[in-house]
């Protein structure tokens, strides 16, 4: 193998979570970067859109009619005929892969109930009007619901009057609606649907994710020793252990193979002579990082997984692979595949969610003392293919703490909006905000690094920082994430919201 060949990625199904579920898929269902996607992909979400309405018969001097503009068949029949022509460009526009079903008409208890038992992943609500109860057994589908009404975009919709009162407060002062809330309702813009498929999307894809664990799962520090239980219970995520004991005779084997040294100086060579490209530490160190990458792609493809972790990273893997693991797992997140070091399951289900909504390689990295409105951000292993399609620059030097190996020092571009997301030991609250990359200076600390700004309240920051290790990507997904968390019980702050 060489890191040239298209690596297999698995599609991995969501299972059911709090009060609702998305859709299964096998494990084994392969699935590979989607083409002029740049590195997204996953398996497509199915959308079910639901036409909900009511007629009423006119009665003499009495109150007959409730509000909304679709009073007959052929009323019906044209809003339909609109919503199916509005999701298709949806669908066109989206920067992600879904499946919008044939829309189901709903105007009694049973077809609310055939609606809510479709095959789908989210359930797409036209609530022009009908019975509450519809709109109940469509939220208690165990299936994420989001409810699209109609204002400017007429015809004015009766559930554009009434949702936040009947359906969601049931009428009283209390939010009594277990499926739904005021965030899972939007107001003629489907820029506010998208979004929240695209958060949805990000979920069934992360959850139940399988990962190879080279040197078994951990977390940082004490408080994360609980993390890979946390992980496996909340993110459903399938934690694949593998032995050094069992990795370092496969590393003897491939560089006995005088075909596969061959063909790691032929990449490095390749690599190397790449635009923005340079060397700075042993050629050799770059060589081995290519055998070591073929190791790590051979036990992924026989594990089925599309994403790796390496625990001792910092010691106990540089004298068998006589190089560090920083470099594959940059080359292995270049390639669509998810990657991360040390093993910390307090972060790298961020990783995998973020991979999965913004259809680029995150990285994971740690994070310094914030100050001023700026903080610094940094590690010796980072993806260069950052925005999912271009490779940013490149210094290939020495793993920093052990001044061995090969390790890359990704030039990140400088103005660049990220999204910083800071994962709590327990898994119960994570916090998060906008930053844009003002420098990716040379301190003495790990190799990949930037200084960022921290758009909103620095200090409230500072004083909620907890966990340890955060994750960033390129773009501002704030809002996916928190809808994705909200979805699975953990609380989310986003620092930058009032900005």
């Amino acid at each position: 193998m060489n890191r040239r060949e298209f690596i297999k990625v698995v599609g991995i199904g969501a299972a059911a979570v709090g009060t609702w579920q998305l859709s299964s898929q096998a494990h084994g269902a392969l699935r590979r970067p989607i083409a002029g996607m740049g590195l997204r992909m996953g398996t497509s979400l199915r959308v079910k859109p639901v036409l909900v309405y009511q007629f009423f018969k006119k009665r003499e001097a009495t109150s007959w009619r409730p509000w909304g503009g679709l009073h007959n068949q052929s009323d019906v029949d044209r809003e339909a005929q609109r919503i199916g022509d509005e999701l298709g460009k949806l669908a066109s526009s989206a920067d992600f892969p879904m499946e919008i079903l044939p829309l189901a008409r709903v105007d009694s208890d049973a077809g609310a109930t055939a609606a809510g038992e479709s095959d789908c992943d989210v359930i797409l609500v036209y609530a022009t009007s009908g019975e509450g109860r519809w709109l109940e057994i469509l939220a208690g589908s165990r299936k994420p619901n989001v409810m699209f009404l109609r204002h400017k975009s007429g015809p004015v919709y009766l559930w554009y009057e009434i949702a936040h009162p009947r359906f969601l407060r049931k009428t009283t002062d209390q939010y009594k609606e277990p499926g739904m809330d005021v965030w899972d309702i939007v107001v003629d813009d489907y820029g506010e649907v998208l979004w929240r498929l695209r958060a949805l999307y990000g979920l069934k894809n992360a959850l139940g994710t399988r990962i190879v664990a080279v040197g078994d799962a951990g977390g940082w520090g004490q408080g994360g020793r609980s993390a890979p239980q946390i992980a496996r219970e909340v993110w459903k995520l399938d934690i694949k252990p593998v032995a050094y004991s069992q990795l370092e005779p496969m590393l003897k084997k491939i560089r006995a193979n005088e075909r596969a040294v061959q063909q790691a100086r032929r990449d490095t060579d390749e690599y190397l002579a790449q635009s923005g490209v340079s060397l700075h530490t042993e050629k050799k160190f770059l060589v081995n990082a290519f055998l070591l990458t073929a190791v790590f792609k051979r036990l992924m493809e026989e594990a089925d997984a599309p994403a790796i972790t390496v625990h001792h990273c910092m010691g106990t893997i540089m004298p068998i692979a006589e190089t560090t693991a920083c470099m594959p797992l940059s080359l292995l997140n270049d390639e669509g595949l998810m990657a991360f070091c040390e093993s910390d399951f307090v972060v790298i289900p961020s990783g995998i969610l973020l991979r999965y909504i913004s259809g680029e390689p995150s990285f994971f990295n740690d994070p310094t003392h914030p100050h001023d409105g700026i903080t610094t951000c940094a590690h010796c292993t980072a993806p260069r293919r950052m925005d999912g399609r271009d490779l940013e620059s490149v210094k290939v030097l020495t793993h920093f703490e052990s001044d061995y190996g090969a390790a890359p020092k990704v030039q990140f571009r400088k103005g660049q909006v990220v999204t910083n997301v800071i994962p709590d030991f327990a898994c119960k609250k994570w916090v998060g905000f906008r930053g844009k990359i003002i420098d990716h200076p040379s301190y003495d600390i790990c190799r990949s690094q930037f200084d960022c700004t921290i758009e909103g309240d620095w200090k409230k920051l500072l004083e909620d920082m907890q966990g340890f290790h955060w994750m960033t990507c390129y773009g501002d997904y704030l809002r996916e994430v928190g809808y994705a968390l909200k979805k699975v019980g953990v609380g989310w702050e986003n620092i930058s919201e009032a900005t």
